[in-house]
Parts: structure tokens; sequence; C-alpha cells
């Protein structure tokens, strides 16, 4: 068997039930599912088993431990030579294992990290988070395309390892809180070769609320620091650029109180960005509404991000 499907979750039967179906109608159909319920008390059995005839399913209850160890667990009951790691919050469009072999053989990747993108059907404030976290004026756009694909961190809701990364240097080392992106530093530091495959894009359900998307935000700058204590370099430049953002405008918002001359300039380029947001979001989208809506979830990811570092930051530094 080429690939074991790795799946995590916690309380979302139908969310899972979803990215089932997807599974269900996969070009490639050389893979095992694990489905690791990691404590819930709204149990996934019954869900899983509806698919056991369509293909090899197995299902695992166990107490809440987080979803880093539950992958861990998960990959040792796993039969196949690659595993692909997935959040149940996803949804595969149907070549997605078929690309991802291909890019795995032609390209002799021992691990890879995919990107994420939003469905068409998903409501307009998801599509907006997803423009957020994917965009050039919010992130760089690194999340999906890069000159250097050897150059990305591959994230918990679209990666994957062969069996020799797993067995040679282990899983996760954390439950959450940015464990992978240490594990994907760690499997680069190995030796192992890491990339970005851009054809193995999953369909992405963020956060329902502009609120939990803001906590999701703060919680990923925290993260980035928390990483730090495995690995000191992981804190880079370019991971203080949404503060630099929080503190312009802050800076812009004291300007223009007091009647500064340097307003009117601050302004312009605020202004000026918004626009790029906006335009940008409803060409991707079509939607003016869901460019609009870009330009308030953009805000969002940069303040909670931004704000997120600086706090973890601080909070080591007060811990000693």
């Amino acid at each position: 068997m080429f690939f074991s499907v790795i799946i995590p979750v916690y309380n979302r039967p139908e969310e899972i039930r979803e990215l089932l179906e997807s599974l269900k109608n996969q070009s490639f159909k050389q893979f095992e599912v694990i489905v690791m319920d990691d404590g819930s008390v709204d149990r996934a059995d019954e869900v899983c088993t509806a698919f056991k005839n369509d293909f090899s399913i197995s299902y695992y209850n166990q107490p809440n431990q987080g979803q880093g160890f539950a992958r861990n667990d998960g990959m040792r009951y796993a039969q196949g030579d690659f595993f692909v790691i997935l959040d149940s919050d996803v949804l595969l469009p149907a070549e997605y294992l078929e690309e991802l072999k291909m890019a795995i053989q032609k390209r002799e990747l021992d691990a890879f990290g995919g990107p994420d993108a939003a469905e068409q059907s998903f409501s307009p404030i998801q599509k907006a988070m997803d423009f957020a976290m994917t965009s050039f004026w919010t992130t760089g756009g690194i999340r999906g395309k890069l000159k250097d694909p050897a150059k990305y961190q591959a994230r918990g809701f679209n990666m994957g390892v062969s069996r020799n990364v797993f067995e040679s240097i282990g899983g996760f080392v954390d439950p959450n809180k940015g464990e992978d992106i240490e594990w994907s530093i760690r499997i680069k530091k190995a030796g192992f070769k890491l990339e970005l495959v851009e054809e193995a894009f999953v369909f992405h359900k963020r956060k329902n609320t502009l609120i939990s998307f803001a906590k999701q935000a703060f919680s990923f700058g925290r993260n980035r620091v928390n990483v730090s204590r495995y690995h000191p370099d992981a804190i880079k430049k370019v991971h203080f650029l949404p503060t630099l953002f929080v503190l312009f405008c802050i800076g812009t918002s004291v300007s223009g109180l007091l009647g500064l001359s340097v307003f009117p300039f601050q302004l312009s380029i605020l202004i000026l960005w918004s626009l790029a947001v906006v335009v940008d979001s409803s060409i991707k989208y079509r939607s003016i509404i869901i460019g609009i809506y870009s330009l308030i979830t953009s805000f969002t990811q940069l303040f909670s991000y931004g704000t997120g570092l600086v706090y973890e930051l601080i909070r080591k530094q007060v811990k000693g």
C-alpha cells in the first residue's frame, strides 16, 4: 500500500464525513485511512463505519492528548509507505493523491507540504479568511507558491512524510503550538528532502466566525515563539512584519490625533494597501462583497498574529 492517510478528529463527526467523501472519490485507490478520535464526546465511529466498503479505514478512540500526539499514534498504526496527514476540516480534489504520488516519485521527496484554497461552495467569510491567510498582501503568498519549494515549512492541515522519515526522527514533539513547523524544521535538519507540492492542494474550511479566526491567528503568532524553544533560528525577520503592520497602524492613528505632518503620507499608504486587498480579492473571487470581507479578515489576521508573537515573546522573557 502506498499511502496511509492519517486524520485526527475532535468532536467533528460531520466534518470528517465530508473529508471521507472526498477520499472516496480519489482517482488513486492505493491508500488506507486511519482516523484518530482524540477523546471526542461526539464520536465519529459510526461515520467511519459507513465507509468501510469504499476503502480500508481504521478508527481509534483514545483519551484526549492533542492533535500532534494523536497523529503520532496514527503513524504507528499505519501500513503504507508514505504517511499523509490531514486536518479534519479539509476537502480533497479528486486528483489529490494521484498528483501527490507523481510529485513524490518524480522529485524523490521524503516529505511534502501542500497549500490550501477555498472551494467554490464555501461561504463569503470563509473565502475571505482563505484570502487573508494566502495572499501576497498579508503573508507574501508563501503558503502556496515559492520560487524555491525547498524553503517551504509544511503545515499539519496538509503534509506528509515517508515511513523512513518517521522511523528515523520520530513524530511530533508537541501536541499543538506549532508542532508541524517544528517537525518541518527537524526533518530538513536531518537531511531529508521536504518541498512544497503546489499540485497537492486541499480545500480548507477555516474558522467560521471572525472571533474564532482572530483567536487562531493570535495562537499562530504565539506558536512561532514556541517553536523557537526547539529551534532558536525559527523566528526570522519576516515573522515580525505583522507586528510592524500593527505598529504602523497605531502610529498612523497617533499621528492623526496629534495632527502631525506625516499623517497624510501614512494614511495614503494604508489606503493603497486596503485598495489592493479589496481589488485583488474581488477579482479572485469575482465578488466585491468578498473583497470587502477580505479587508476585514486581512486586518484581523495581521493584528492577531502580530500581537500574538509579541505577547509570547514578552511572556517568554518574563518567565526567564
